[in-house]
């Protein structure tokens, strides 16, 4: 039987495979992992390409492990020092960065006002950049139950995006994940969870995570954060395996960074950490820019994992 701890393992671990798995196949066409890999177990799948190492986490991984750090180095959510963090990791030149975050964090406004002077000027800010940082806090804020956990999530995604819906997108995120931690199925919970979502936004979710909803049905690109999630939630769905799920998710093409790394972060939190491939966790790793030559791997996103949950490394 899983453990409460397994599962942490898995959310945090399985996110970041997704993210290096999905990294040179991004804003590819739909089907192109598996018309690289078609048999499942082959080995080589964390093959690298575009500017990525094989096995480089992207920037989905390297702002959660950021989130982490700080909850754990203050014992609670310190929003200005998430906010310090990630502008100083912006500002070291990192790989990957989404325009919307790399707008907030370059514009000099203060932590609790530039994503929302952002939004006004641009109206749109309902990207999935907030959804693809959220394993560790989802993980952090699991214990203190559904309403602490969805608003943390809201608090954290509004350090960057001004759009409510990008802010109900990681609440649902964190709820699904704290549901499967405590055993549940976070599928099962979804319309428990919709009744939580705030009223403007309810209506939209509900289609999109409906139980015939499929990705084809999507009206934005995946980057955005409705499908984004859909798609994750979608791919748990559709499949009854860690490595299916995540295959799912990578061959449906466009952003598949951050679609693979929610569905890693999902999957990992319902099969666990021992279900993610080792041939994909040897070679994952996690640098930090703006923090030195700091480089994790497997063992150090476990340890964090450990702490974030209560469990001591």
């Amino acid at each position: 039987m899983l453990t409460r701890t397994d599962r942490a393992l898995g959310t945090v671990i399985g996110s970041a495979v997704g993210d290096a798995l999905g990294a040179p196949f991004e804003f590819g066409p739909e089907g192109a992992f598996s018309a690289r890999f078609p048999e499942p177990g082959q080995g080589g799948e964390m093959c690298g390409g575009g500017g990525w190492d094989p096995g480089e986490a992207t920037d989905d991984t390297q702002m959660a492990v950021l989130v982490g750090e700080s909850l754990l180095e203050h014992g609670r959510l310190e929003l200005p020092d998430i906010f310090s963090r990630f502008r100083r990791w912006s500002a070291s030149d990192p790989k990957d960065i989404g325009l919307q975050t790399e707008a907030v964090l370059s514009s000099g406004d203060p932590w609790d006002l530039a994503a929302a002077l952002h939004y006004q000027t641009s109206q749109r800010a309902a990207g999935n950049g907030a959804l693809m940082r959220a394993t560790t806090s989802a993980v952090h804020f699991a214990a203190a139950g559904r309403n602490a956990t969805m608003d943390a999530a809201r608090r954290i995604a509004a350090l960057t995006h001004g759009d409510h819906a990008a802010w109900e997108g990681t609440a649902v995120f964190h709820e699904l994940v704290r549901v499967a931690l405590t055993g549940g199925d976070p599928v099962t919970a979804v319309p428990d969870t919709l009744a939580a979502v705030h009223p403007d936004h309810r209506a939209r979710y509900a289609t999109v995570l409906a139980p015939d909803w499929h990705p084809d049905l999507a009206t934005e690109f995946n980057g955005a954060v409705w499908p984004c999630l859909a798609s994750a939630v979608w791919a748990l769905r559709t499949t009854t395996s860690y490595e299916a799920a995540v295959r799912a998710a990578l061959d449906l093409g466009g952003d598949t960074d951050t679609v693979a790394a929610v569905t890693g972060g999902l999957a990992g939190s319902v099969y666990g950490a021992g279900a993610i491939p080792e041939r994909w966790t040897a070679r994952l790793h996690v640098p930090l820019p703006g923090y030195g030559e700091r480089v994790l791997r497997t063992a150090e996103l476990a340890t964090l994992a450990r702490r974030l949950s209560g469990q001591e490394a």
